[in-house]
């Protein structure tokens, strides 16, 4: 016993160390999910590291790096659960904010209790067990960890992973080699200030690329086309797509859709280029990439830019004689798709409210996949009823996390995710199926595609692989297996060329109906990862650090590619300067942006808010506010029906979901003869992206929102307006929203049929975790 209690004495906190350090780490990787060997690998480097560090200190000074260790511990767990990314430095004074805090924990606490729980117990157990003085360990153990990062650093050097940053680092360790490389790129760029900085050429990006051979022989003989857009949906799990590209993911989870896919033309190697819905549905529907960062969405801006929303596929079908529909199961305001899909050229877009049936379930963001492909049916027949050839956009939102599935199909799967999905796959299948019957596939142009991928674990590119499945009247004459690589950007092109339409001269993009012999560049954005393919073999992808890696690959999906090495620094800015040229193909040059977010929408409130994201009443989310800049804000909200109460008015400032501080007038009520009128403004020292408004009202009435106007411009000139007397608007048009010529019903939504229709404070599409994850 006395040897016992001596050895204990001597190393007992190296023993308590060792679990709180070593044992805790790994064991929370593991019930997180994050369980890769890069992940362990660096949780042992870093704990080895503290272990010798500490295990000889004094209490007073040991504590407070356990401290600091576990909020880096818990604070990633947390983030990433909310947001998909790991903590930055520049987050650390939110820890200060009390709103922060309190939302951060609203609802139930940390969403990781058993982490917290894990490592408090271990920190006091290293508390009540310390020893003041311990046998020292020898100098050279200092080698263990820095042998271990070696090893880290050596695996991401020859042999670099695709999985997400906070499976691969800590929190610390991923600080530290963040700073290593911004050094590293520092010293780049010294060593290269002489030489001029290349302009990249993005012409084979951009040009509208015709010049291969058609499949089909004129035009093509459908007189309708139909685009299903099935919410995050990667090319994976269509079997066709996964035996073409040899993928090594075998799991078979939408069986029916790929019966489809075997008797329609499926291209395997088929491109997203970034997440989030409005991203998607802008890149399939006007020819053009969705932006290669996270900065306003390039739909938002086509609300300021009337002529290029013109080219969009909707208003070109439209200006040919089609009428034009979009439909969707979620609520339309989030992200403005009332306002973006009617610019585009949609006589109708219909959201939530239009169906009337009860859903077979209850879904906080809209309709279930069944209820709504039931009754985009319905829509169909209506649509056939009529001589007008149509065209209909139609997007699910079931597979959103937190899934839609009814219990049969939840008992069924080990997981809501695998349930939704086999929910989807069975509505999907048995709408393309009543098509069949109704004989809809005998004149219309059908295309499956999705509008983002949510990725699969430790499937290479699953967050860039989309799918896209068409079926025609003339099958036969299409091959099964479409060649080549392709993406959204061609979706527009492709229809435009089934149907013999000339192309309007913005737009990118090849025709999935011609065969070509020479490859293509591709771009995309997905998982935080800038990727590109020049068409000759060579896939190129940068990380956040702007160090990129390069590899042979003969198309842009691939199971696998020979890795060729790394490099960073002036070749490495020609991809974000590449991305930059492509993200400004809407705004150009323009000093100032300028949005209206106002729909003047009558809108039932709610007697009180349950979610500040269920309950938001405009779309002004993932804004992008230039560095040096004012942004200017006006509200205007009018009572159409109000008790004596009034309604409370709230807005709430966020960025990547994070809330942000900004100083506003406090909002009074509003009231039957009070209408409310708001005017505030906030400087930009730092760019802001992902910045989002959401606005707020409880009460018993109903209220119509006429403005809610932001512009945001060079600071100088908003200081000079302010100083002549005005308020940075003096000198600033109004952009309404995109009206086409001859195209009434550009405007906005269609309005309701009576008095009695009015909108309720729906819920929106899509402000899950996953989701927020895929924004970043």
């Amino acid at each position: 016993m006395r040897k016992l209690i001596s050895w204990w004495n001597s190393r007992g906190n190296l023993v308590s160390l060792s679990a709180l350090f070593l044992l805790v780490p790994v064991i929370g990787r593991y019930s997180l999910g994050w369980g890769t060997p890069l992940g362990y690998l660096s949780d042992l480097a870093l704990g080895t590291l503290l272990v010798v560090a500490l295990h000889n200190r004094r209490l007073f000074i040991a504590i407070p790096v356990m401290l600091i260790w576990a909020l880096s511990v818990i604070g990633t767990a947390e983030l990433v659960s909310a947001v998909g990314r790991m903590p930055a430095p520049e987050d650390l004074h939110f820890l200060a904010d009390p709103t922060f805090v309190a939302n951060s924990t609203e609802g139930g606490g940390l969403n990781h209790l058993h982490l917290a729980i894990l490592i408090g117990a271990g920190i006091l157990l290293c508390a009540l067990l310390w020893r003041r003085r311990e046998t020292p360990l020898p100098r050279y153990a200092y080698a263990v960890p820095a042998a271990l990062l070696a090893a880290h650093a050596g695996v991401q050097y020859f042999q670099p992973s695709d999985a997400e940053m906070w499976k691969q680092f800590n929190l610390p360790h991923q600080l530290v080699s963040r700073a290593v490389t911004s050094g590293e790129m520092a010293y780049q760029d010294w060593r290269d200030r002489d030489q001029p900085e290349a302009r990249p050429d993005v012409t084979g990006l951009t040009q509208h690329d015709l010049n291969g051979t058609p499949l089909l022989a004129g035009r093509g003989q459908a007189k309708n086309v139909l685009i299903i857009a099935m919410e995050g949906i990667p090319g994976a799990y269509v079997a066709t797509n996964r035996a073409a590209l040899s993928s090594s993911y075998e799991e078979s989870m939408m069986p029916r859709l790929s019966t489809w896919a075997e008797r329609a033309m499926t291209t395997p190697d088929y491109v997203v280029h970034s997440h989030q819905t409005i991203r998607g549905l802008y890149a399939m529907l006007c020819g053009d990439y969705s932006k290669l960062d996270n900065g306003t969405p390039k739909g938002v801006e086509l609300l300021g830019n009337p002529t290029r929303a013109a080219e969009c596929l909707p208003a070109q079908m439209h200006q040919a004689g089609f009428s034009t529909h979009f439909l969707q199961g979620a609520g339309l305001r989030f992200m403005a798709k009332d306002k973006v899909m009617p610019a585009m050229g949609f006589d109708k877009t219909l959201g939530r409210d239009w169906f009337k049936k009860k859903p077979y379930l209850e879904f906080a963001w809209g309709m279930d996949d069944k209820a709504f492909f039931e009754g985009a049916l319905d829509y169909v027949g209506q649509l056939r009823q009529k001589k007008q050839p149509w065209m209909l956009t139609l997007l699910t939102v079931g597979t959103h996390q937190p899934y839609s599935a009814t219990p049969e199909y939840l008992a069924k799967y080990p997981t809501p995710r695998q349930a939704a999905i086999a929910y989807l796959d069975d509505a999907v299948d048995a709408f393309l199926k009543g098509l069949e019957e109704k004989g809809v596939l005998k004149d219309t142009l059908v295309i499956v595609t999705s509008d983002e991928s949510h990725g699969i674990d430790n499937v290479r590119l699953a967050s860039a692989w989309g799918l896209n499945l068409i079926l025609a009247p003339e099958q036969a004459a299409l091959p099964p297996v479409k060649a080549g690589v392709y993406g959204h950007v061609d979706l527009e092109s492709s229809v435009l060329d089934y149907f013999a339409i000339k192309a309007p001269q913005d737009i990118a993009g090849r025709s999935l109906f011609r065969d070509y012999t020479t490859g293509r560049e591709m771009v995309s954005f997905t998982n935080g990862m800038q990727r590109y393919h020049d068409g000759k073999g060579n896939f190129t992808e940068c990380d956040f650090q702007q160090v990129c890696r390069r590899y042979k690959s003969d198309g842009f999906i691939a199971d696998t590619a020979k890795f060729e090495g790394r490099f960073s620094g002036r070749d490495a800015r020609l991809m974000t300067a590449r991305a930059d040229i492509l993200d400004q193909s809407v705004t150009k040059a323009q000093s100032a942006r300028e949005y209206q977010f106002a729909t003047k929408e009558r809108i039932r409130l709610k007697p009180q808010i349950d979610n500040e994201y269920t309950d938001n009443l405009i779309g002004a989310q993932y804004l992008e506010f230039p560095a040096n800049t004012h942004t200017t804000v006006r509200l205007k909200i009018r009572a159409i029906q109000m008790d004596a109460n009034g309604a409370k008015v709230t807005l709430k400032t966020r960025s990547f979901e994070k809330p942000v501080p900004i100083e506003m007038p406090e909002f009074p009520l509003v009231k039957r003869n009070q209408p409310l009128e708001v005017t505030f403004g906030f400087d930009n020292e730092e760019a802001r992206k992902a910045f989002s408004f959401h606005l707020l009202a409880e009460g018993k009435g109903v209220i119509e929102i006429t403005d809610f106007h932001v512009l945001t411009q060079p600071r100088k000139s908003t200081i000079n307006a302010t100083e002549a007397g005005g308020t940075g608007l003096a000198d600033a048009k109004l952009l309404p929203i995109p009206r086409l010529s001859g195209h009434p019903n550009l405007m906005a939504s269609q309005p309701p049929e009576s008095q009695d229709d009015i909108t309720p404070a729906e819920a929106i599409e899509d402000p899950s975790p996953q989701l927020r994850q895929m924004m970043q």
